[in-house]
């Protein structure tokens, strides 16, 4: 592909940037902790909820070896409704290596960086430029908007072509003396002018070059044909409670929320009403009668939307007259420690909306 106005984008872009430039508190940090820290929490999430998150770990673990002694539990709970768990568990893994293998400093190249558990291309890209000035250049979501649509390009962003395509291209474009400068530009410019629906073409200074705004074809770009499938999945959790404690377990399984706490659970295909849930021979009679109880009533129902699954919940409360030991993975924890733990995000909501009614 021959693209053209290269000089006129990125000349264009540090103008605007040098007008527009919005404040973060991460901005102008060269601390390769901070920069790595921020750009773990803002994988996958906006920047209006990552912030708090940001400030609360910077508190909390205000250098890596900080976060290195603290236990899984305190990060995972710290974490809390930020989504997509592993993200936290491989920061703490990497928290724990930069600060014992490597005395607290982080590798100050490309490919090093990468080797480190839980840093891509992306996130290696921006540590590397913003904490060590090097000539990479991030490709990100906002990344790929803004030059699919100046440079016209229509290939599906999903396809092998385009990895290689907008990663040679944007590291075309990149300045080499200030490449942390240009990729911040352009990513503040995806995220507040050249959003993927209220896109603000009258405040844009490359509008006058951009391809997708000379023949209206903004919306269409960039290309993204794949649609993600997604799964419903059943969850019935069971309320075991007895002399204000309650029953919880620590998700170990290779599957969503691992290292989070739930309640006992079994999952079903489809929905259930309580006579089909506790027929015999079913996974809900069986779980029932090992904890030697019987269920009062559906106390609750909640959802969670997953970016590939919908989590849907009921909560049972298991009628209970003596505790018994259960397996090693079940904990009884008094009702007014609860906050203590780390749930997902659709059991933090049922303990905050209903919990505190029950009898």
């Amino acid at each position: 592909m021959d693209f053209k106005n290269k000089k006129f984008f990125t000349r264009k872009l540090m103008e605007w940037y040098d007008q527009s430039d919005r404040p973060l508190p991460w901005k102008g940090i060269k601390d390769p902790y901070l920069i790595w820290l921020s750009e773990i929490i803002l994988q996958q999430t906006r920047t209006e909820q990552g912030t708090p998150y940001y400030e609360k770990f910077k508190r909390a673990y205000p250098t890596v070896h900080d976060m290195a002694k603290a236990s899984e539990d305190e990060i995972m709970k710290l974490w809390q409704g930020l989504g997509y768990y592993s993200r936290a568990r491989n920061m703490h893994h990497t928290a724990k290596h930069v600060s014992v293998v490597l005395d607290g400093k982080f590798p100050n190249s490309l490919k090093e960086l990468q080797a480190l558990k839980g840093i891509g291309p992306y996130t290696a890209a921006a540590i590397a430029s913003f904490a060590f000035n090097l000539p990479h250049a991030v490709v990100d979501g906002n990344v790929y908007r803004v030059l699919a649509r100046f440079f016209g390009i229509e290939v599906d962003i999903d396809d092998r072509e385009a990895a290689r395509l907008f990663g040679d291209l944007a590291q075309e474009l990149v300045l080499t003396d200030q490449p942390g400068k240009y990729n911040q530009a352009i990513m503040d410019l995806g995220a507040t002018v050249c959003t993927p629906r209220a896109y603000k073409c009258s405040n844009c200074l490359l509008r006058e070059h951009c391809l997708a705004f000379a023949r209206g074809t903004i919306d269409a770009l960039p290309v993204k044909n794949k649609k993600i499938k997604k799964k419903v999945r059943y969850f019935h959790y069971f309320i075991v409670e007895h002399n204000a404690r309650i029953l919880i377990r620590k998700r170990k399984e290779k599957d969503i929320w691992k290292n989070l706490y739930d309640f006992p659970l079994f999952e079903s295909t489809h929905a259930m009403e309580e006579a089909e849930m506790l027929k015999p021979g079913l996974a809900g009679h069986e779980l029932l009668n090992s904890f030697q109880g019987n269920v009062a009533e559906l106390i609750h129902t909640g959802q969670q939307q997953l970016t590939h699954q919908k989590i849907i919940a009921n909560f049972w409360k298991v009628n209970k007259e003596m505790p018994r030991e259960y397996p090693d993975d079940f904990i009884w924890v008094d009702i007014e420690n609860l906050s203590k733990f780390a749930f997902p995000r659709i059991i933090t909501l049922f303990l905050e909306d209903i919990f505190l009614n029950l009898g």
